[in-house]
């Protein structure tokens, strides 16, 4: 490096500007130290692989890397002492920045070659540089310091696994490279077997890690579920779990299901029975059946689900939920999909009494929860009909739709509807939309009943 660009640099680490000139020093000299050392060492692997069995490659690699990192900042410090400036002794708004430089040192020579306590401070360390600089988190993880925090992850010592864990969470925010670096060093492998031997805290932090590490689903980048989802159903099923644990898995699972291909796994580690029971807890029913509805639409997922003893009266029992909307359109998805070319769910729907649920929702629930009610009770009203075909005797007659009623018989319909669903047949099903939707709109729905084919999900 020259004379002018040591005082340049200098100047720059005393004044106010940002450091970024640091760190691309710091990679440029890094990066060419690695390249020299990796060209020397090549021959020496060669001719001695077995002195290679004694330690992961992963960890091994790391160290060396830092050995070169640790000489790299060691090397800009010196010369900022030497101008002058020092690490951290510059004026202005730019000692922050060399207080970073001189901390990411310590916290790299302390998380490779310190002790188990001072391995523990640098992972605190690094986990506050992370959280306030993105550049320096990615540039942290560059250094080789997450083989050495996945280790720590899996240690029997719970201060040492927690400190690891949070630093992993704080340098995969927002970073794809991170989380990959994170799942090739075996991340996925170091989970507690027994997710009930943790406190909640720690069972909180790994959920929020997969959480972030979940997004990597729907990447090319590949995700093993059969190593998730074990830990995550413990978790989901253990009593202790609070429901912000039980929401960060089940983001994770829900993540998953968005790829057809981890049906399987998903399916097989039990996850349909876990979210049936999860399902009617109304903090937590709208993620659990918006996985529901992913795994639904797969061979595996719907043979799970009309298996299930919980179906469909768990899901019928959704459908009453009339405070939330988005509860009761997931439920009304999934009772489609289920009693869809399917006599035998059908039958079950009707003899839990779905059509009095679904009548009260065609006529108080969301536009698209009344879309999929009216659908689902026109399946209905159609096999009724070829059930009963022509017959001699009396015959009831349609009460035509369309014709207005005023607006205190609109009012009055309302009031009474939920008395009039409980004594309802499907003879007066017109007649009672017809009363909830006096005002012009009996014409719109009764067009929406005839146009939808049983043969299509539409919505």
């Amino acid at each position: 490096m020259s004379q002018s660009q040591s005082s340049s640099s200098s100047s720059s680490c005393s004044s106010s500007s940002s450091p970024i000139w640091l760190y691309s020093y710091i990679k440029l000299r890094f990066f060419t130290r690695i390249r020299k050392f990796r060209r020397s060492k090549a021959g020496r692997k060669r001719s001695t692989p077995s002195d290679h069995h004694h330690q992961p490659a992963a960890i091994r690699d790391s160290q060396d890397d830092a050995v070169e990192v640790v000489v790299v900042v060691e090397d800009v410090q010196a010369m900022e002492t030497a101008k002058g400036g020092g690490i951290g002794g510059g004026g202005g708004g730019g000692g922050g920045g060399c207080d970073d430089v001189a901390g990411l040192q310590r916290a790299v020579k302390g998380l490779h070659f310190g002790s188990w306590e001072e391995k523990e401070m640098a992972a605190r360390d690094i986990q506050s540089l992370a959280k306030e600089d993105v550049k320096l988190r990615k540039l942290v993880a560059e250094l080789g310091v997450i083989p050495v925090l996945v280790a720590m992850a899996s240690s029997e010592v719970a201060r040492r696994r927690r400190v690891a864990v949070a630093a992993l969470i704080e340098l995969a925010n927002g970073t794809y490279t991170n989380k990959a670096l994170m799942v090739e060093a075996g991340i996925l492998s170091k989970l507690p077997k027994n997710a009930n031997l943790l406190d909640e805290p720690t069972k909180l932090e790994f959920s929020e890690l997969l959480l972030t590490l979940s997004s990597l689903a729907n990447t090319p980048f590949p995700l093993a579920p059969s190593e998730i989802v074990p830990f995550i159903v413990d978790i989901l099923e253990s009593s202790t779990s609070s429901i912000d644990t039980k929401k960060s898995c089940l983001g994770t699972l829900y993540n998953l299901s968005m790829v057809l291909e981890n049906a399987g796994p998903l399916v097989a580690n039990g996850v349909v029975d876990t979210l049936l029971k999860l399902s009617t807890t109304k903090e937590i029913s709208e993620k659990t059946l918006a996985t529901l509805g992913n795994l639904v639409v797969t061979l595996m997922g719907k043979k799970a689900m009309e298996n299930s003893a919980m179906v469909p009266e768990s899901l019928i029992e959704i459908l009453t939920w009339e405070d939330k909307s988005k509860c009761q359109e997931l439920s009304a998805y999934i009772l489609m999909i289920l009693a869809h070319q399917s006599s035998a769910q059908r039958e079950k729907m009707v003899k839990l009494g779905i059509v009095a649920v679904l009548l009260e929702v065609a006529l108080l629930g969301s536009p698209l929860a009344q879309k999929r009610a009216l659908k689902l009770l026109q399946w209905f009203s159609d096999e009724r009909q070829a059930r009963m075909g022509p017959h001699s005797g009396p015959q009831t007659g349609r009460i035509a739709m369309g014709s207005p009623v005023n607006q205190r018989e609109t009012q009055e319909g309302k009031k009474m509807m939920k008395s009039l669903v409980k004594q309802s047949l499907y003879k007066n099903m017109e007649m009672i939309t017809r009363r909830a939707n006096a005002a012009g709109e009996s014409s719109k729905l009764k067009a929406l009943v005839i146009s939808t084919s049983s043969k299509s999900l539409p919505y």
